[in-house]
């Protein structure tokens, strides 16, 4: 008697594939809604100006809002960068990165669900980023918090 080759039959591993951003989630998160405002609350806490918050949800894959804010010189850029960063932090909210310092021309934090950008106004006139989103719907920010004294 012979002995019957047997085959084994291997069944090929099946990878999850996380899809874009866009197909997970039909709208914005309420938690990036909540860091888009304390983000812009934070630069205007640090007298940024033109602060705008854009909602880019389901038109790009890397963010639900872009925050946009102006400083009046290369050193008020990084001190709004620095200021945004820290106050988000202190909530758990960290940067997975931050590109543009020390320059301070046009300073890039990148909360995953939130993309605050930190321009000097020469910067932000040239790249025009509002421009290119002007049809996108725009969130109500804040007014800045008034001084104690």
């Amino acid at each position: 008697m012979t002995k019957k080759a047997t085959t084994k039959v291997f069944k090929k591993p099946v990878r999850a594939v996380t899809p874009p951003r866009a197909a997970r989630m039909p709208g914005p998160s309420m938690d990036a809604q909540k860091m888009a405002l304390a983000a812009a609350g934070a630069g205007l806490d640090k007298k940024a100006i033109d602060v705008e918050i854009i909602d880019v949800t389901g038109k790009v894959d890397y963010a639900d809002y872009l925050v946009l804010m102006t400083g009046q010189s290369d050193r008020h850029v990084a001190s709004i960068a620095d200021g945004v960063d820290g106050a988000l932090s202190k909530v758990g909210w960290n940067a997975i990165s931050v590109e543009g310092l020390p320059k301070g021309h046009w300073v890039l934090l990148d909360f995953v669900d939130i993309v605050v950008h930190v321009f000097s106004a020469d910067t932000r006139s040239l790249y025009d980023i509002d421009g290119l989103w002007m049809d996108a719907r725009r969130l109500q920010v804040p007014d800045a918090t008034p001084d104690a004294g």
